[in-house]
């Protein structure tokens, strides 16, 4: 659950609170501290028991023949290793809807959920993903459970109270309380996920990820992830995954979506720096500079152009590109959003299509057979939905390797490699790729991108 500077924590979700957020009064409600709020909330709050099974690794050293013909062929097969992951989760919904870290559960083979009564149920990953650190899980036979209301978390404020509750460290359910001290924060990673976060102090520790922050009105606005450290503890600056992106995940699992969708706007961009702004004349530096666009992108049939800048989504201010998307996956695919721009010295307000990544062209996803020099290499046609996986560069097209297999990955082919050509025929579909390793020859020359770098790998049969 930890990184060298980063230690996943727990996050929350929200929907729009109808009490009136307010600091206590008197010297009554000063006495009665958080209690009331934490006996309402605290049932709603998991810990998290999941099996992880990671295979270990083969050495090469002992696949020459001689050293399996000495000590077996069955001495290096590679050994299964089991991991126990710790975490926590807050339930969403009285059917059994539970929200946690995608790195507590995401590739658990066994996950065991405990309530504050001590009752246990097994549950089942029904929607994950990985880049946004997400999973929602759904509790067997669970039925009439305490859930947590969802704030909407645009409105959260710095300064305002905030607890976090969940299992630091194994201790059992735990709270601690601190302020809202930061928002929009784009700078933190958690797990895999890079994003938009809201910042806290309330101390957070390994084994809080997936665990609820709460206001002083007991409702969800964020779920701990994350936490800035160096010596494994709180120092005061934890991340919480914004309850909004969690509300739409909740939705969609509850559609039936097994991973998650979010829109695909089909653009690059960058942070307005100060010195961006100053070259484009702006007096304040706001906003996303659009520097690429795919010619499908929904942006660019509104009518975006390469060089505006996009300084608002849904009236709400982004200023970067995780923000922008972070604003269009909680409107959702299927609607739409107003996005504001810049355009030299004019504002403009366009309507943009919520869509799915286009299939368009076909990916023709093929998986090479042994009439071919590398048995198990599956290649993909590059498409703006395989562009949006595999998170590749906008302007490219072409072949690119999805699974090298064990014999493309012997020859020092990797996941992501977009194949220009193979002993210079150049290559534009999955069946080019086919044709060209049918019969090749005693000598193979393959050209390739790899991360925006030419590399061209050559090797004798």
């Amino acid at each position: 659950m930890f990184r060298a500077t980063l230690i996943a924590l727990s996050f929350a979700c929200a929907s729009v609170a109808t009490a009136e957020t307010r600091v206590p009064q008197t010297q009554a409600e000063i006495s009665l501290g958080f209690a009331p709020v934490v006996k309402q909330a605290s049932p709603a709050v998991v810990n998290i028991y999941a099996k992880i099974v990671r295979q270990g690794r083969a050495n090469p050293f002992f696949s020459d023949p001689f050293f399996q013909d000495f000590f077996g062929r069955g001495f290096n097969e590679p050994r299964a290793r089991v991991q126990n992951s710790l975490g926590s989760g807050v339930i969403l919904s009285e059917d059994g809807y539970v929200v946690s870290n995608y790195h507590v559960v995401g590739t658990a083979t066994e996950i065991r959920v405990v309530t504050t009564d001590r009752r246990e149920f097994s549950a089942q990953v029904v929607l994950g993903d990985k880049e946004s650190d997400i999973a929602i899980l759904r509790l067997e036979e669970a039925e009439g459970l305490p859930y947590l209301q969802m704030r909407d978390s645009d409105h959260v404020e710095v300064g305002e109270l905030a607890l976090a509750i969940g299992n630091p460290f194994g201790v059992g359910q735990t709270v601690s309380s601190g302020i809202i001290s930061g928002l929009a924060r784009t700078g933190a990673a958690t797990g895999n996920a890079r994003g938009y976060f809201i910042q806290t102090d309330a101390a957070i520790n390994p084994g809080n990820s997936g665990g609820a922050l709460i206001d002083v009105n007991g409702d969800l606005i964020g779920i701990n992830t994350a936490i800035l450290t160096r010596s494994g503890g709180s120092n005061g600056i934890g991340f919480a995954i914004p309850a909004n992106l969690v509300a739409e995940f909740l939705r969609q699992a509850q559609d039936g979506n097994e991973s998650f969708i979010s829109p695909w706007a089909g653009m690059a961009g960058q942070h307005m720096s100060a010195d961006i702004a100053e070259s484009l004349g702006l007096v304040i530096p706001l906003g996303v500079v659009i520097s690429d666009l795919h010619p499908l992108s929904p942006l660019a049939e509104a009518g975006l152009r390469v060089g505006d800048v996009v300084t608002h989504v849904d009236g709400d201010e982004v200023n970067s590109p995780a923000e922008m998307k972070f604003r269009m996956s909680v409107a959702g695919v299927g609607g739409t959003s107003m996005v504001t721009l810049l355009r030299g010295n004019e504002q403009a307000e366009l309507e943009i299509a919520l869509i799915k990544a286009p299939e368009t062209p076909a990916a023709e996803e093929t998986t090479l057979d042994d009439q071919t020099v590398m048995p198990g290499l599956t290649v993909s046609r590059i498409n703006p939905a395989v562009i949006a996986n595999m998170g590749l560069l906008l302007s490219q097209t072409g072949v690119v390797v999805v699974d090298a297999g064990p014999y493309g990955g012997r020859s020092g082919l990797r996941k992501s490699d977009v194949i220009n050509s193979i002993n210079g025929t150049q290559i534009e579909t999955p069946g080019d790729v086919v044709d060209a390793l049918t019969d090749p020859g005693r000598r193979i020359n393959l050209d390739l991108l790899r991360g925006g770098r030419s590399v061209t790998l050559r090797f004798r049969l």
